[in-house]
């Protein structure tokens, strides 16, 4: 087995079926931040497809911390066609073996980190990126995926909510909480400007907040602080007025996304990762989970500090670009808390 969560395990063993993995088959692919939850997601899918479909597709986890890395794959460090390649991604990529593909997941995703340390979060989303497309170009390599944010749109006129890729609205330069959606565009210009001057076959996939079987336990971000309120029967505690209206992701169904865009994308091009059936205000989801776990209740402590979190909005991305690749999502918003929850109890 690919980890010792059977909740995520079986989510990998679906995600092996899809006939996308076959078209990566003898394939190297170089994986960044490959200890998030994403990336390490892809990871262990990619693994996973080796085992049950023999695919011989070599997968090298580029990471920061080495240990971290070993925890999270402590089920595949014996498996030879994995690698765990260190390297600091703000300094020149040094990878001599060969890469076809590279998925490229390294950033900052608490809030908090990027109220604390916003320098290094632009710098890291830049200079980052900027390492990997160099790379990617001295290399040759068939196809990159950048993964970005549903950030990147800022604050559309009059809370636009089915938000194309054309789309774009006002991130404030006064507040450094704008560095993580501010460097993501400009994280998404450098690739574009790398295919337009280079010819390099760079894609962009905006995903919206995905989160699944696999999350971290001590996860900062809403899901995590309400699951564990679910998970520890404490009462669920909104620091704002809970009003932001946006869609989420199952964890599988953004990896199957991000592996379409990787194979199937034009070049150039962004693509919007989203369930739009999913679209709740962060007051509503709360609610819904209250009731359904039961004994808990929603408590609203707006403490005023709003500046350590992203702006309210009324936000849902539409899906039509990326469902013409053949893709589309299947787990709803109460089966992923469920799913991540079963994950948990397994602690």
């Amino acid at each position: 087995m690919e980890t010792q969560n059977k909740i995520r395990q079986r989510d990998l063993e679906e995600l092996a079926q899809e006939k996308i993995l076959g078209e990566l088959n003898n394939s190297k692919i170089l994986v960044t931040g490959a200890t998030g939850l994403i990336g390490s997601e892809i990871v262990l899918s990619l693994l996973c497809a080796n085992r049950l479909k023999n695919l011989n597709i070599k997968v090298i986890a580029m990471v920061r911390n080495e240990q971290k890395a070993k925890k999270i794959f402590s089920c595949v460090l014996n498996n030879p066609n994995f690698e765990i390649f260190v390297q600091n991604i703000n300094t020149v990529v040094n990878y001599e073996k060969p890469v076809d593909y590279i998925i490229h997941t390294a950033c900052a995703t608490s809030s908090h980190e990027m109220i604390t340390n916003p320098v290094e979060t632009i710098m890291t989303i830049v200079n980052g990126t900027y390492n990997i497309l160099q790379f990617a170009s001295e290399k040759n390599i068939k196809s990159v995926v950048y993964i970005s944010s549903s950030e990147v749109y800022g604050k559309l006129e009059a809370d636009k909510e089915n938000v194309k890729e054309t789309d774009m609205g006002y991130i404030n330069p006064d507040s450094t909480r704008s560095g993580y959606p501010t460097g993501k565009r400009t994280a998404e210009l450098l690739c574009k400007s790398f295919f337009e001057e280079y010819g390099l076959n760079v894609k962009i996939v905006r995903p919206t907040l995905t989160f699944g079987a696999g999350a971290d336990y001590k996860d900062p971000r809403v899901f995590g602080q309400f699951a564990r309120s679910i998970a520890e029967k404490k009462d669920i505690v909104l620091h704002t007025d809970g009003s932001t209206v946006r869609d989420f992701l199952y964890i599988k169904d953004a990896v199957l996304g991000i592996l379409t865009v990787l194979c199937k994308g034009e070049r150039g091009e962004a693509y919007n990762l989203a369930n739009p059936e999913t679209k709740t205000s962060i007051r509503d989801m709360a609610q819904m989970l209250a009731s359904y776990f039961g004994g808990i209740k929603v408590v609203i402590n707006d403490d005023g500090n709003s500046r350590r979190y992203a702006p309210q909005i009324k936000q849902s991305l539409d899906t039509q670009k990326i469902e013409k690749l053949g893709w589309k999502p299947d787990t709803g918003l109460l089966e992923m808390y469920k799913r991540m929850l079963e994950g948990f109890s397994e602690r």
